[in-house]
């Protein structure tokens, strides 16, 4: 397959590994992506949720440990063809120093959603060369919106889109009912409208921006597809999960083996969005009432801790730690499909060769 060019920079495979917090995907994931030829991708969701000064300085842990694993995965890819990416969402209350911290640390991609990253090329300014900006969008509407904005506010375009389909993991653009009803079939006209509302702000300003497509690509035949319909490359989250180097604990990975079908439902995350997981003691018991929230992080811009049904990061912190009764596990539509575990080389070489 070809290489994944954007701007200056290009990965040997077409592949990017998903952003997944919290935890779930830090240096040890996304270094081995990256050191396979791919685009391994950090999420920046509290990551200092293993730091000893977590809970009296999570500003500050998240920081400092954002800039360690992108050193360390840096350096596990070095000279392997690959690249080292972070995914900071926009919810994030500290979204600009996340970002320039992932500047600072030379992140070479940095892809951003869970609302609308608007002034994102003005908070890389200086690092352009060596950091390359990814909205993510899920309708030719939205790519339109953010297209103009950074061509009106910052006379530049993105070095690269991602599209993200109905049937990914974790906080999704699409109303409930829209989940409901959008099938496979149907997003692929709504893909072409997105690549083309991309391709003629690439001809705007006179360069190639890479169109990239995430949400239920499980298989060869999957990427394929994408390939075909004027993708340069995709973007896969849940199959990374079940590799040897995912740094989420045993047990959250055992959670996604065992899951079936019936077992993967939506839900109304705190963020305001849907969200796709696996059923489990945990959704049980906030269907009964809110669980209430001791301790706030401030970890998202717009959530009230008096007001939010639980919380977002305790949750996740007790799932990748391995408590997956008392956590929320987040996966992508396919995830019933996963029966073994695997390498990152192995999955690569599957999804590629």
């Amino acid at each position: 397959m070809e290489p994944l060019v954007i701007g200056n920079k290009s990965s040997r495979l077409p592949v990017i590994q998903g952003g997944m917090g919290v935890g779930v995907s830090l240096s040890g994931l996304a270094g081995a992506v990256a050191a396979a030829g791919g685009v391994g991708v950090i999420s920046a969701a509290q990551i200092g949720f293993d730091e000893p000064d977590f809970y009296t300085d999570c500003p500050g842990s998240n920081i400092r440990a954002l800039k360690r694993h992108i050193a360390l995965a840096k350096e596990k890819a070095r000279g392997k063809g690959g690249l080292v990416g972070v995914n900071i969402m926009v919810a994030t209350s500290e979204y600009r120093a996340h970002v320039h911290a992932a500047c600072e640390a030379g992140a070479d991609l940095i892809i951003s959603g869970a609302g609308l990253p608007a002034d994102l090329p003005g908070l890389i300014k200086g690092y352009e060369q060596e950091t390359k900006i990814a909205p993510i969008v899920s309708t030719a509407k939205a790519a339109r919106v953010i297209l103009k904005l950074w061509e009106k506010k910052f006379q530049r375009t993105a070095d690269l889109v991602v599209i993200e389909g109905p049937m990914a993991g974790g906080h999704l653009g699409f109303s409930p009912k829209e989940l409901d009803t959008l099938t496979p079939q149907a997003y692929d006209k709504e893909i072409k409208d997105i690549i083309a509302v991309v391709n003629s702000y690439g001809d705007k300003f006179n360069c190639q921006i890479p169109v990239v497509i995430a949400g239920g690509i499980f298989d060869k035949k999957d990427v394929e597809h994408a390939l075909s319909s004027g993708a340069k490359g995709v973007q896969i989250a849940t199959r990374f999960v079940v590799t040897k180097e995912c740094d989420a604990a045993p047990a959250f990975k055992e959670a996604y083996l065992k899951a079936a079908a019936s077992n993967i439902e939506i839900i109304k995350s705190p963020v305001g969005m849907p969200g796709r997981a696996i059923h489990n003691g945990f959704l049980e018991k906030i269907r009964s009432g809110p669980c209430a929230v001791t301790r706030c992080l401030r970890c998202l811009s717009a959530c009230n801790p008096a007001q939010t049904p639980y919380c977002i990061t305790q949750a996740l912190i007790r799932a990748v730690k391995g408590d997956v009764e008392n956590g929320l596990i987040f996966c992508g539509a396919n995830a019933s499909r996963l029966v073994r575990m695997t390498t990152v080389e192995e999955l690569m070489r599957e999804l590629t060769c």
